[in-house]
């Protein structure tokens, strides 16, 4: 499981080092992918697979089917880390999440997410309303 948020700098290779308490979770395999907020998705190989198995499930009959295929397949491009634990983002995914030097890592149970630092803290201030939280809880039926 990835929990927690990490501040590191993209190289001007575009490369991005991952936590080192995310490391071992992605060590049989990592896919990068855009995300839903404008930010970009590392997903294990096994989630990824089950993406895949899902989405081949469905028909491409199904306009919805074809554009979910699309945005995560297109977009998608498997990762390795390297010797010191970075992970190439190529130009394409980091144009889609506005990434240049900053970057905030977040880890979001079953995947990371990749944002730039003002998508973030655009997040950061949307996850700050109490009421909306309230709200958001109670989906939990806790």
């Amino acid at each position: 499981m990835f929990l927690g948020q990490y501040r590191h700098t993209l190289d001007e290779k575009g490369r991005l080092t991952i936590p080192a308490r995310f490391r071992a979770g992605l060590s049989g395999g990592a896919y990068l992918t855009q995300g839903f907020d404008h930010n970009l998705r590392l997903l294990t190989e096994t989630a990824f697979g089950a993406i895949y198995e899902r989405l081949s499930q469905m028909k491409t009959t199904d306009p919805t089917a074809r554009e979910l295929r699309r945005l995560i397949f297109a977009t998608a491009t498997q990762v390795e880390l390297d010797r010191v634990g970075r992970i190439l983002i190529p130009q394409f995914l980091r144009d889609v999440a506005s990434l240049e030097s900053d970057a905030v890592i977040v880890g979001v149970g079953e995947a990371i997410e990749v944002w730039s630092t003002a998508a973030w803290e655009g997040q950061v201030t949307r996850l700050g309303d109490v009421d909306a939280n309230s709200q958001r809880f109670a989906e939990l039926d806790l």
